[in-house]
């Protein structure tokens, strides 16, 4: 029988051969020994990207890098400006007479300088509106693999490479956020479950005031949200190797939050769940001192998920050109349909009833974003979701390059990779989808904040 001939590898397998390939069957117990395995060699991979004191470390930016992608000036006017300003930094050398580096702090130092001193003309730092609080931006889709924690992360990077103020909110127990800002969380302590059991205490609190009002007894509050009305949200804000990026992490207990939030609603009806993490957000003054907020939600439409989704003033929808994430991806958006619509049915029933003004959930922009974009392959599929989609998917595609690829198997995002490590045409090309994405982000982000200050100038001038 000739190669072509062979039968598929499907048929004749003996039984004895079967038996002897399946091995012992698995215990409860072997789960810890595979779970270990896996913490071992994730350890072992995220270990690549961190120093010798085990801190990550963010790289250093070139003066071609910074002139060509982070501050708009000529490379000759820039040396020309350090030069007359011995104050500021200055950069360091590898070799005699070679380029000059710099850290990232030192170049916010420098953006700084240019804002103050250099043309008005040029944008040296990106549109904030004074008085606005930050924006929230949720990054969500409860199909997993749809690049949704890498587009959440990667756009984080950009905003503060671009001069914001970031905070990243990892809401996923899978702690994958976490992992790429090298965040260390013991437990749910420090996530942001405390945040969220803070605000069931509160109003709690708010309900035993009423029932003293009416000669009825208190309902006594357990430890946990005794211990969680001393929690504020700037305990649980973990610095990282980005001087503007800052991060409340993850890990797998902050999965209980998924059992103890409904357990918590079944307790207190009034209790509104969705509001928890805007109002901690919020009354914790941390939306005054940041720019924008990232919120990288679980791959499922549940209590996290509803709490993140109603925090945020924008929504990114990540998702491949595919059939089955096209989709899964219009089944997310009946599912956001039905349960943000039974919670306004819900409220505004009871509203009407007290005569009180009725709930309506509201986003500045949802956009639907293509990752892992193949123009060779895939420039059909996607023309097609983009007519049935129309201005909700966002027209730029996010294409897959080497750098991606070469960037994740060095555990780094693309933005932390040493373009020496690379081809400077790949760099080049790698970053132009990102920053292409980036650019596409940031117009939704201004548009919003500029709504915001033209609604607030209305109102005053009425």
């Amino acid at each position: 029988m000739t190669p072509d001939q062979a039968l598929p590898p499907y048929f004749n397998i003996h039984p004895d051969d079967a038996l002897g390939a399946l091995g012992a069957p698995t215990t409860t117990q072997d789960f810890a020994r595979i779970a270990k395995a896996c913490e071992a060699g994730r350890q072992d991979l995220a270990s690549r990207g961190l120093e010798d004191n085990g801190q990550r470390t963010l790289r250093l930016f070139s003066t071609w890098e910074i002139t060509r992608y982070l501050i708009p000036v000529a490379t000759g006017h820039f040396r020309r400006v350090l030069k007359q300003n011995p104050d500021l930094p200055q950069g360091r050398s590898e070799t005699s007479g070679g380029a000059k580096w710099f850290t990232f702090d030192e170049v916010l130092r420098l953006r700084a300088h240019f804002a103050a001193e250099g043309s008005k003309t040029k944008e040296y730092l990106p549109y904030r509106p004074a008085g606005q609080p930050a924006k929230l931006v949720a990054v969500a889709n409860f199909k997993g693999g749809v690049g949704k924690t890498s587009t959440a992360a990667h756009l984080a990077m950009s905003a503060a490479l671009d001069g914001y103020k970031v905070l990243v909110i990892d809401l996923d127990s899978q702690g994958s956020m976490s992992s790429i800002f090298g965040g260390k969380v013991q437990d749910e302590w420090q996530t942001v479950f405390p945040l969220l059991a803070r605000h069931y205490a509160r109003h709690l609190q708010g309900d035993n005031q009423r029932r003293l009002d009416r000669g009825e007894a208190p309902t006594p509050l357990d430890d946990t949200l005794s211990d969680a009305l001393k929690t504020d949200a700037h305990s649980l804000i973990q610095k990282t190797h980005w001087p503007n990026i800052d991060l409340i992490g993850a890990q797998l207990n902050l999965y209980w939050a998924e059992f103890q939030i409904p357990v918590w609603r079944m307790a207190a009806r009034g209790w509104k769940l969705w509001d928890a993490l805007t109002d901690s957000l919020d009354q914790d003054g941390i939306l005054d001192q940041y720019d924008v907020v990232f919120l990288d939600t679980p791959p499922a439409l549940g209590y996290l998920t509803i709490n993140g989704l109603a925090a945020a003033d924008i929504l990114l929808v990540p998702l491949g050109a595919s059939f089955l994430e096209f989709d899964s991806t219009g089944r997310f958006f009946d599912m956001l349909h039905s349960t943000f619509g039974s919670i306004e049915e819900a409220e505004n029933m009871a509203a009407r009833a007290l005569g009180r003004e009725g709930l309506s959930f509201q986003w500045d922009a949802v956009r639907a974003v293509v990752t892992r974009f193949d123009p060779s392959q895939q420039a059909e599929l996607a023309a097609l979701m983009q007519a049935y989609l129309g201005p909700t998917l966002s027209p730029h595609r996010q294409g897959f390059t080497a750098l991606i690829g070469q960037a994740g198997e060095q555990v780094q995002g693309i933005y932390e990779a040493d373009y020496r490590d690379f081809n400077r045409e790949t760099y080049v090309r790698g970053r132009e989808t990102f920053d292409a994405t980036y650019a596409a982000f940031k117009q939704l982000l201004i548009g919003s904040w500029h709504r915001d200050v033209q609604a607030t100038n209305a109102h005053a001038a009425e």
